[in-house]
């Protein structure tokens, strides 16, 4: 027992003893790290070959039933062999998920149409035809297609990578959908998510009226057609509300007073949703036309005086938009910017030669445009120019004389309702109101050297021949 003891002691004594003996240690070496996997393409077999023109004949004669061993055989262990893999895969998945009404089925399915693209991203991401982002816009609309509501922010995630990536060359139904989805999340929550769907209408827009415009790409009606749509979503959105885009951007064009990309973007998206009366659009205009007068910011720039009351300045601003518009060739605002003009003119500064001479101006560039919709206004503007003229002194003979601008005018409303039916109701009105003013029977017959035959030659500023009514 005491030998037991003295050794224990010996022990615990002898442990501190060697630990302050031991020699120093070197600092531990850095972990090897493992070499990274490089993961190999699968082999080409020539069973691969065999199977994948197998699929696709079946694919082309529509026997997608008879197409899915075959790929999925090729999907599975050769899924770099070809692009079709990933066409014809689409396709193929599509009809069986659409054939069946089975629950987990339709679950296996819709899974596989997404691990598909990502696939593809992996074998064929690098295409220079269809790269990576495209292929990503695959994937958004089949998040739409399969899953519907329920897998709105991963489509929408797919979708706007999409565009960001392909820009003016994405497909046109990527940049609907990317609105489309947008709109519904934006539905879900109104509060939070309205700028989200503001700049995925503006992106998507933007591309689509490029496109539109573009006649040299064979997609561009249909481009044109949907932008349509997708500003009619973005309409009834109620994100379009003027008083949230101004919270929204109020601050934006404060903080990028200098950077003239993004006022012209906030300018172009308050002109497209018709808030043009706006303190933050005429802010984002003025700044813009500083730094840079473009054909947005000058026409912002002239609401701006007009709503100022200095109607002299906003002419000179339509001025400076029209020359501008006419560099860019966008005509369509080239005549818009020449009619309000007229406006103006007609109505704010009664300088009727003048606001005649713009209203000309914008018929004919509707003219040159084969447009119709849109030239009627201007007629209806040359004829109230016209009525309210006085050529004559107020005496016997011009009071009688002053009614000859009557014919005159109702010459131009006749002529609004015949080229464009969309101001026929208003053309008809004034028809009905003015013809009432003529020169009656009597008062031409008093004055038979002026009304001798059937036309009558208005004089003054008007210089035109009209018919005697």
């Amino acid at each position: 027992m005491k030998i037991k003891t003295l050794l224990v002691v010996a022990l615990a004594a002898a442990v501190p003893a060697l630990a302050c003996a031991k020699k120093p240690t070197k600092p531990a070496a850095e972990p090897v790290q493992a070499a990274p996997v490089v993961e190999e393409d699968p082999v080409i077999t020539e069973e691969c070959v065999m199977n994948v023109s197998l699929f696709h004949e079946a694919v082309k004669n529509k026997m997608y039933a008879d197409a899915y061993e075959p790929w999925f055989e090729v999907y599975n262990t050769c899924p770099n062999a070809n692009k079709s893999i990933y066409s014809d895969g689409s396709k193929i998945v599509e009809a069986l998920y659409q054939a069946t009404s089975d629950p987990a089925e339709k679950e296996r399915l819709a899974k596989l149409a997404i691990e598909m693209q990502d696939k593809r991203i992996r074998f064929f991401g690098n295409d220079p035809k269809y790269p990576t982002a495209y292929i990503l816009g695959e994937k958004g609309l089949a998040y739409v297609d399969f899953y519907g509501d329920a897998k709105l922010n991963e489509a929408r995630e797919c979708l706007r990578a999409s565009v960001e990536g392909m820009g003016v060359k994405s497909k046109v139904m990527v940049l609907v959908k990317l609105v489309d989805v947008s709109y519904a999340i934006y539905k879900q929550d109104p509060n939070g998510k309205a700028e989200q769907l503001i700049s995925d209408y503006e992106l998507a827009g933007t591309a689509l009226a490029e496109q539109a415009a573009d006649a040299t790409n064979k997609n561009a009606e249909i481009a044109g057609k949907q932008k349509d749509y997708v500003d009619n979503i973005f309409a009834i959105s109620g994100a379009a509300d003027c008083s949230k885009l101004d919270e929204i951007y109020a601050a934006a064009v404060k903080d990028n007073l200098n950077n003239l990309d993004m006022l012209t973007k906030i300018a172009k998206l308050y002109k497209r949703v018709r808030c043009t009366e706006s303190d933050v659009y005429f802010a984002a205009c003025e700044a813009a036309h500083k730094l840079q007068p473009t054909q947005e910011s000058a026409a912002g720039c002239a609401s701006m005086a007009a709503k100022k009351g200095d109607y002299e300045q906003a002419i000179a601003y339509y001025d400076q938009a029209i020359k501008l518009a006419m560099i860019e060739d966008e005509l369509e605002d080239v005549a818009d910017y020449q009619y309000n003009a007229a406006f103006y003119c007609y109505n704010n500064l009664k300088k009727y030669a003048e606001a005649r001479k713009y209203a000309l101006a914008s018929i004919a560039t509707l003219s040159g445009l084969g447009q119709n919709k849109g030239q009627g206004r201007c007629y209806i503007i040359i004829g109230m120019c016209y009525a309210s003229t006085q050529l004559y002194p107020q005496d016997a003979k011009g009071r009688i004389l002053n009614k000859t601008v009557y014919w005159a005018a109702v010459d131009k409303f006749v002529k609004a309702k015949q080229i464009d039916p969309s101001v026929e109701a208003q053309a008809s009105e004034f028809i009905s109101s003015y013809s009432k003013y003529y020169p009656t029977k009597e008062e031409r017959f008093d004055l038979p050297n002026e009304f001798s035959g059937n036309t009558y030659y208005v004089g003054g500023w008007i210089g035109e021949t009209t018919t005697i009514r």
